[in-house]
């Protein structure tokens, strides 16, 4: 396989500051070669990089930090580009699965270190994987929060999309067009979330007989499907604020563009294609999270895929959001995990 292309050594942002959202924590921005990444640190010792998912931001790790912190570990969880506090660049490109790895690259290299363990929730958990894919001189661990591996392979993804759900639109394919889904979702941001968050929790998720909110009918919306009512019960108001806060002032544009690269990544890493993730690795879903029901191919796959696998752990009763819904649970996993790996 080719090496990927070097990544150039950017400088870190000296100035840090508390977090108000975190005690504890401290915030910064780093320089990466596509621009600046905030990051929010708590902790010393080996340094472990958090990736969050859509749509979400470095808080969905806002109970790992302290407890990574505890168990001497240095946590760092970013704001993905695109999201919060980091660059959003314009071009829809460059939010393809290359940039993103080099992304984390670069920020273990700001942060003054030569190695990290990576650990990814939804989104997240590709971009983790592929990082140790492509990067194995950097990222020398890999933990996946909720969606499986599965190797680059297959049609190209669109195509695939497109082939199911029948009538129905499925989402991934809903959010193709640039300005399509932000135009429900922004007029309002705290609404969508609040409901998107209901949709895949363990506690709120939708009844078994529902159609569920991945399927969007001709001429209707995805929160058509949404439950309304109640927050899930790992989510209050001020967690809320948190998110639809930086939504508001962000918009949703640089979220939706990960999923708008899904053809470019196919071909980025046709190289790359059945490759298995062979460090260290760990596996943490939830039992009812469409995710790991989807997927099970690609979990029953894991002895050939992540030769490296320590477990693979499926928590009964939890939805999609698996550090904020289960944070003890989790919390245990990924520090057992990470002291057996010392």
């Amino acid at each position: 396989m080719p090496e990927p292309t070097p990544v150039p050594t950017p400088s870190a942002d000296r100035a840090t500051r508390p977090s108000t959202l975190l005690p504890g924590a401290t915030h910064r921005t780093v320089d990466v070669p596509g621009g600046r990444i905030h990051c929010v640190e708590q902790g010393t010792g080996p340094l472990v990089l958090l990736v969050h998912g859509f749509p979400e931001s470095w808080y969905s790790w806002r109970h790992q930090l302290p407890a990574l912190a505890a168990a001497g570990h240095r946590a760092v969880a970013i704001d993905v580009r695109g999201y919060g506090r980091s660059s959003a660049p314009a071009a829809t490109d460059a939010y393809r699965m290359l940039a993103h790895v080099a992304d984390n690259t670069a920020v273990v290299h700001a942060l003054g270190e030569e190695t990290a363990t990576v650990v990814g929730h939804d989104w997240g958990s590709p971009i983790a994987a592929n990082s140790a894919l492509l990067r194995p001189d950097v990222f020398t661990a890999v933990g996946l929060l909720s969606v499986p591996y599965a190797p680059r392979g297959g049609p190209r993804p669109t195509d695939g999309f497109a082939g199911i759900g029948g009538e129905e639109e499925f989402y991934v394919s809903y959010f193709q067009a640039p300005g399509r889904a932000e135009a429900e979702i922004e007029p309002d941001v705290r609404g969508w979330l609040a409901g998107f968050y209901a949709g895949l929790s363990g506690d709120t998720h939708a009844p078994a007989d529902h159609p569920g909110l991945f399927f969007v009918p001709p001429g209707a919306r995805m929160a058509d499907r949404f439950p309304a009512g109640r927050l899930p019960g790992w989510l209050d108001e001020r967690d809320l604020d948190v998110y639809s806060e930086e939504f508001e002032r962000t918009g949703l544009t640089g979220a939706l563009n990960r999923y708008r690269n899904v053809d470019r990544d196919w071909e980025d890493l046709a190289v790359w294609d059945g490759a298995p993730v062979t460090q260290p690795s760990i596996f943490i879903g939830g039992a009812l999270d469409a995710s790991t029901t989807w997927m099970s191919d690609a979990i029953d796959a894991y002895p050939r895929t992540l030769p490296g696998l320590s477990a693979a752990h499926i928590l009964e009763g939890c939805g999609h959001w698996i550090q904020q819904e289960r944070p003890d649970e989790v919390n245990r996993l990924l520090t057992d995990w990470l002291r057996g790996l010392r």
